[in-house]
């Protein structure tokens, strides 16, 4: 079934439209001069990987926030330990405090009884003030002092809060994973794409050496008179466009190839290494799933936010409970006052504070932090039942992409002959111009769709490993199981 060339440049032009736009790498495949060469940086996919993992900011990001929430856990242990604190204060009184015998005696049950007994000895108040006036404190009264307090039982709200900063820390390594699974999706397509492009350019080469070729035949049969001229126009007209399809063809590698390199951090253009690959089979689907539904990070970034859901409720809960705790003063420094004297330089003592009435709303605390856990648990089934059908429909695009692969090799393996028996037939003026270009194009139209078809297995492979925690069994489907396709 022969396709028409018009055809086979819409149907080029899908295919590689969302390619170019993640991916590509500097043409290698008509021969660059070797400075071309010097400039650029071949890297297969395994280093790429490893760059990337150490040098992605967003990964850097996600492994910063991992050690904020370790610490934040490491913070939350320090609950349990004393309170100890130092205490200096300066006070400034309106004037000294002074206890003098006429207010003691004015205090004194009997105060009214001496104080006429001491009339009736003729002793006066005022005199006994001026002689026996105590100063208890200067007006400027310094002191320092060490205050520790000790939670003895909270109510379960310390176990709790620690609970809480060991889910945050769990879900934050989770999505730590998750970002890295996506970044490695993503360095797929552009890296493979790369490689899909590279083959796209070797195609359109290919086109555009075999129409010259042609032009030249023709040319040579219309100087012998054996082909009329708008042969020749067709075939020069047709070779002038395969090169213009070339130049784009190039221009969108290079366009894909940026991308890659801004990847990488790369000075000089990433040129890949690792070409695109097929697989003759893949495991069973039923394996993905039920790894991908124990080991997928955002099932347990939501089984974190259940354990951070239960901690809150165990929070709320406390606050119906009595506080006990240990509670010791020591004074470090004192005036050199009659109050100072009197004042005990340590306590040591037991505490005990039991709420009666909280305005903070326990109850209604205690309710919405069990709404939380109900509203994770559906959250978890829903992401269980998402899960499943992605790794369901990306495992049958995998296995369409091979499909296809595989059923276009008898397509291939046509355009060749027919390519060859077209272009011996216009030599014998037995077959137009037309049809040549027509057999070259629909060559160009298998080979561009196997490489597409290719890609797409790969990306749909990569997906499959990621959503599964299988990265690292990449370089298994790709050095040991891997059949490399060639342009």
């Amino acid at each position: 079934m022969k396709m028409k060339p018009l055809a086979v440049l819409m149907y080029s032009a899908v295919m590689l439209g969302p390619v170019v736009a993640q991916a590509a790498v500097e043409p290698a495949m008509s021969p660059p001069h070797e400075a071309q060469a010097e400039r650029q940086h071949p890297v297969s996919f395994t280093d790429a990987w490893q760059v990337v993992v150490t040098g992605n900011d967003g990964l850097a990001a996600e492994r910063a926030n991992v050690d904020r929430s370790r610490y934040m856990q490491e913070a939350a242990r320090d609950l349990y330990l004393p309170k100890i604190t130092a205490t200096a204060k300066y006070t400034r009184l309106d004037k000294p405090v002074e206890i003098k015998p006429s207010d003691l005696i004015e205090s004194m049950p009997a105060g009214d009884t001496i104080g006429r007994l001491a009339q009736s000895l003729g002793i006066s108040t005022s005199n006994i003030d001026k002689l026996f006036t105590s100063q208890l404190t200067d007006r400027d009264v310094f002191t320092s002092s060490i205050r520790a307090v000790w939670p003895i039982f909270t109510g379960g709200r310390i176990n709790a809060a620690q609970d809480i900063a060991k889910g945050k820390t769990a879900e934050a390594q989770y999505l730590m994973t998750m970002k890295q699974q996506a970044t490695f999706e993503d360095l797929s397509k552009f890296y493979f794409g790369v490689a899909m492009t590279q083959q796209v350019l070797n195609t359109r080469i290919e086109v555009e050496q075999g129409l010259k070729k042609h032009f030249e035949h023709a040319k040579k049969l219309e100087q012998q008179g054996q082909i009329a001229k708008v042969e020749r126009l067709q075939a020069q007209a047709s070779y002038d466009k395969a090169r213009v399809e070339r130049q784009k063809a190039q221009r969108d590698m290079e366009i894909a190839q940026v991308a890659l390199t801004q990847l990488l951090k790369l000075d000089t253009p990433a040129v890949p290494s690792t070409q695109l690959f097929i697989n003759t089979s893949l495991p069973p689907m039923s394996a993905f799933v039920e790894k991908t539904l124990v080991d997928y990070p955002g099932l347990h970034i939501l089984d974190a936010k259940r354990q951070q859901a239960n901690g809150l409720i165990d929070v709320e809960k406390g606050k119906y409970y009595p506080e006990v705790f240990l509670y010791g003063n020591y004074s470090l420094h004192e005036d050199d006052t009659l109050a100072a004297k009197t004042a005990p330089d340590w306590a040591v003592g037991v505490g005990v504070n039991i709420p009666l009435l909280d305005n903070s709303g326990r109850s209604g605390k205690v309710k919405a932090a069990h709404s939380a856990v109900k509203q994770v648990d559906y959250l978890r089934a829903q992401a269980e039942q998402d899960l499943t059908v992605l790794v369901e429909k990306t495992y049958r695009e995998a296995m369409q992409s091979l499909e296809e692969y595989n059923g276009l090799a008898s397509s291939l393996s046509l355009a060749k002959e027919n390519v060859f028996l077209r272009e011996k037939a216009f030599r014998q003026g037995l077959s137009t111009s037309l049809d040549v270009v027509d057999a070259e194009l629909f060559l160009a139209s298998v080979k561009t769709q196997r490489a597409a078809a290719a890609y797409q297995y790969v990306i749909s492979l990569t997906r499959l490993l990621a959503v599964s925690g299988e990265i690292n069994s990449f370089n298994q489907y790709q050095q040991y199981q891997g059949i490399e396709v060639q342009s």
